[in-house]
């Protein structure tokens, strides 16, 4: 073998797994994976973490994902973070408030988080996720809005 190549090693259906979910920064950008039957990824923004198995989101309601995630439940939602977060948290998403109260054109979609995918690499540390400039400051507060909006719900609140 050549000097400071690694063995081939066999593929395992084993991955490690989280028993919750860790903390994020509140500006994560996430990819939501829907299926129809094929594989969908969109980029959300702000996932809220809600609990230890719980993810909510805002969703523009005429995208194709929000029709999608209401016809085949299970999703996936990719985080890669600060924080050192990689998680890939699997479950079964539903919608919690169509129109979301304060954003008509927005619904609220609730993850129940069944299986938290530990994708952390020893070698490698997440320092940052993806990064974005704000081009228009009204969006931005739309967007801090919903978030307001989506701890209320998680609170039960509204």
């Amino acid at each position: 073998m050549v000097a400071g190549a690694r063995e081939r090693q066999e593929p395992t259906t084993d991955h490690p797994e989280l028993e919750v979910l860790p903390e994020w920064p509140l500006e994560t950008i996430a990819v939501l994976v829907t299926t129809d039957p094929a594989p969908h990824a969109i980029p959300v923004s702000w996932p809220l973490r809600a609990g230890d198995r719980r993810i909510l989101l805002s969703l523009k309601s005429d995208r194709g994902s929000l029709a999608r995630l209401r016809a085949r439940r299970e999703v996936a939602l990719l985080i890669l973070s600060g924080g050192n977060v990689a998680i890939c948290a699997r479950g079964r998403a539903h919608v919690l408030a169509d129109p979301m109260p304060g954003a008509e054109d927005y619904t609220a979609v609730d993850i129940d988080v069944d299986v938290i995918d530990d994708h952390h690499q020893s070698a490698f540390a997440i320092t940052a996720g993806i990064q974005r400039d704000v081009l228009d400051d009204s969006e931005l507060h739309y967007l801090e809005s919903r978030v307001a909006t989506l701890r209320e719900l998680a609170k039960g609140a509204i």
